[in-house]
């Protein structure tokens, strides 16, 4: 077993949903030799998938992560280049043909070829293949955004296999390259983890996120568990367990 498929299955059991049928299922094993204990597993799993299934507590976590307000056109004048990270890919789209990117990694390329519209600076792409495929998400970005944005990344960087290493592989190229102060685009929910290495790494970063949360309670829709509600609550969760692990790998390197 890989170091990555390891740490991917323990996230996994550390996260919801799979965190929260654990114990359900140990609340079941126990109902008969020990009934409140059972009950007390049951009722915190039950309770805890309601609420992180409301898109009102998704929001609450992801602004927890977030770190910045929207990059400023000002702020761009003092960055070399914009550094986009990928987010995930949809190996084998038959529609097509092959590998492509999967919706996060769209919506952060969609801006990062914004920016580089509004500044003109040259564009790094980072992403690999960490769950196989055919293409790393460093080229599928770069094929997109010279078929569909008209223009090529001036690096492309498609090895990496986590945050970690795309800050360390991509760094390395920037300052081959020259460029220390860098515009990095990733989602909102993610620079807190993601600006630190880039930092760690001899990088001066202006964060640039996207797809910012809202907390405001707009109806009582947002207090009704959906499917999107416990996406969000995954996504913030597998990041400050991120953070908590990178830390704890800092303290043992």
């Amino acid at each position: 077993m890989s170091a990555l498929l390891a740490t991917t299955l323990i996230s996994a059991a550390l996260l919801p949903p799979l965190s929260l049928l654990i114990l359900l299922a140990a609340g079941l094993y126990f109902h008969r030799r020990r009934p409140r204990l059972a009950m007390s597993l049951i009722l915190l799993s039950t309770s805890a998938l309601y609420a992180l299934s409301t898109p009102w507590i998704g929001g609450l976590l992801q602004k927890s992560l977030e770190i910045s307000t929207p990059v400023s056109p000002d702020a761009l004048k003092a960055a070399e280049a914009i550094v986009v990270l990928g987010g995930g890919r949809r190996k084998e789209a038959t529609e097509y043909g092959g590998d492509t990117l999967n919706g996060t990694s769209l919506e952060r390329l969609r801006y990062a070829a914004h920016l580089h519209r509004a500044s003109g600076l040259p564009v790094l792409v980072s992403g690999g293949k960490p769950d196989g495929g055919s293409l790393g998400e460093g080229s599928i970005m770069a094929h997109i955004l010279q078929s569909e944005y008209g223009f090529s990344p001036h690096w492309v960087e498609d090895t990496s296999l986590t945050t970690w290493d795309n800050a360390r592989l991509s760094a390395a190229v920037l300052k081959h390259a020259g460029v220390r102060h860098i515009v990095l685009v990733t989602h909102a929910w993610h620079l807190r983890r993601a600006a630190p290495q880039f930092e760690s790494n001899g990088l001066s970063v202006i964060p640039a996120g996207t797809q910012f949360s809202s907390t405001r309670v707009d109806s009582m829709l947002d207090f009704l568990p959906t499917p999107s509600g416990l996406r969000d609550s995954t996504y913030a969760l597998h990041e400050w367990l991120g953070i908590l692990w990178y830390k704890l790998r800092t303290i043992v390197a």
